[in-house]
């Protein structure tokens, strides 16, 4: 195995409840310029992106910039860096294993995350957004291990350590 294709909200970190209060904190906060039906909008975060960029036409602005900033703020109350994903990442970046995230949600959401759990230094492909999945592996190659969960890339890291 030359790859590894992480589902950073899998194995991790859960970035969706950060995303779920920064929309509600986005509808509130914009109401008065273009109001924004959070629940209208597709449970996907990548064509929710979407529809973000058609709603911040009306007036609103540059959406990404806030939800990166309200990412920054409060990514330490949302996300916890985990030992043991920290340990996989660790093992199969020394055996030269490159390593890929893939997330539904918008980059600028990913790119705190991955710094804030301590993994962006060992990552060497970022796909967000909807198709981030395919991308990823489009980019790895066919032989890339899927880390969907934790203990996915807690098995994969333990198989780097032994080699």
């Amino acid at each position: 195995m030359t790859a590894v294709a992480v589902d950073l909200d899998g194995a991790l970190g859960d970035t969706r409840p950060l995303w779920r209060d920064f929309l509600a904190e986005a509808a509130r906060r914009f109401a008065s310029i273009a109001p924004l039906d959070v629940e209208a909008l597709p449970a996907n975060r990548g064509a929710a992106a979407e529809e973000l960029d058609r709603w911040a036409a009306a007036g609103v602005g540059d959406w990404r910039a806030a939800l990166e900033r309200f990412a920054e703020d409060r990514a330490p109350v949302y996300l916890r860096p985990s030992a043991e994903a920290s340990s996989a990442l660790r093992a199969l970046h020394a055996a030269g294993t490159t390593l890929g995230v893939f997330t539904d949600a918008p980059e600028e959401l990913a790119r705190v995350a991955l710094a804030h759990l301590g993994a962006a230094r060992r990552i060497q492909a970022l796909e967000a957004g909807a198709g981030a999945r395919e991308r990823l592996l489009a980019r790895l190659g066919g032989d890339a291990a899927v880390a969907s969960t934790r203990e996915d890339l807690a098995k994969i890291g333990a198989g780097a350590e032994r080699r």
